[in-house]
């Protein structure tokens, strides 16, 4: 099924507080969500049937659809069960799940303070976000020339629809130049984020990751940061100018969708696939799948 278009596929989706065939989960052409973005969303992993910070996740969709001044009529709990009830009616065990809210169809035009907020989940299967070969070799990322907004300008805290426009641009650029991803800067020219994911370098053993004031912390970062920690590595969070990434000695990604994803390449500079990242990558496999088998990543 992995190369069927999403409207085309089997199964159901929990939407508006209840289960509907899949082709039958539709919004109107005039949503407001679809016109003006006001739409927030999360992305999430099962491994072996358990969800992985769901509550984390649920707890972030509420927060994202109130700094973007609505509020979802569904409470963390129900949706945390529907997601559960979903995957066993879905018959998945490693699945990913997109919850998203949006704006109704009452009203169209900038202002829609009366419009209905209406609320979705959907489940199935995902591989790997990056090709495996690539992933385990580490990836290649372009830098991209859209840049990450002033928190003055954009909603940064939210996991909104309307900020990854630029994301979508950018990686499509560098898909077209043959890398995998693009590494962004913000508006002050720091490093930022890939399209989708946190970013790391190590170097001399200590981990650095930009801080993340005009991008979402995530929930996965935060994870590895944790795991860092629990492992005695310092993780230093601060400001990181692009031409410091020549001096790094290696590079990863983090999300939910990436997991722990080493890079081998940004632009001009080269990273090599070290133990640290290595053990992260195994640590954090470790921790979404507690009773499966640790993954061995071999040497690069």
């Amino acid at each position: 099924m992995a190369g069927l278009p999403f409207d085309q596929r089997d199964g159901e989706i929990w939407y508006d507080g209840a289960f509907v065939p899949w082709a039958d989960a539709k919004l109107h052409v005039l949503s407001h969500g679809l016109h003006y973005a006001s739409c927030v969303f999360e992305g999430e992993r099962a491994y072996g049937g358990q969800i992985f910070k769901s509550g984390e996740h649920t707890a972030r969709l509420h927060a994202s659809a109130e700094v973007m001044g609505f509020e979802i009529p569904w409470s963390e709990d129900v949706i945390n069960a529907a997601k559960e009830e979903l995957l066993t009616r879905m018959n998945l065990v490693d699945a990913y799940l997109r919850p998203v809210a949006w704006r109704g169809s009452e009203m169209m035009g900038v202002s829609a303070q009366d419009n209905t907020i209406h609320l979705a989940i959907a489940a199935w299967e995902w591989p790997s976000y990056f090709k495996p070969e690539e992933r385990l070799k580490g990836i290649r990322l372009d830098m991209a020339k859209y840049r990450r907004p002033d928190p003055l300008t954009a909603p940064y805290k939210s996991k909104a629809a309307g900020l990854y426009m630029i994301c979508t641009l950018s990686k499509h650029e560098a898909e077209r130049k043959g890398y995998a991803d693009a590494m962004m800067l913000d508006w002050r020219g720091q490093v930022a984020e890939a399209t989708g994911a946190n970013v790391f370098f190590i170097k001399d053993g200590k981990i650095h990751t930009p801080t993340p004031d005009c991008f979402l912390n995530g929930i996965t970062r935060r994870t590895v940061i944790g795991l860092a920690k629990d492992r005695g590595i310092e993780v230093v969070e601060r400001v990181i100018m692009p031409e410091e990434m020549e001096g790094f000695e290696q590079c990863f990604l983090t999300g939910t969708a990436a997991e722990v994803t080493p890079v081998s390449e940004i632009g001009p500079y080269s990273f090599e696939v070290g133990e640290i990242t290595k053990t992260l990558m195994e640590d954090y496999d470790a921790a979404v799948r507690p009773s499966a088998p640790t993954l061995k990543v071999a040497n690069a």
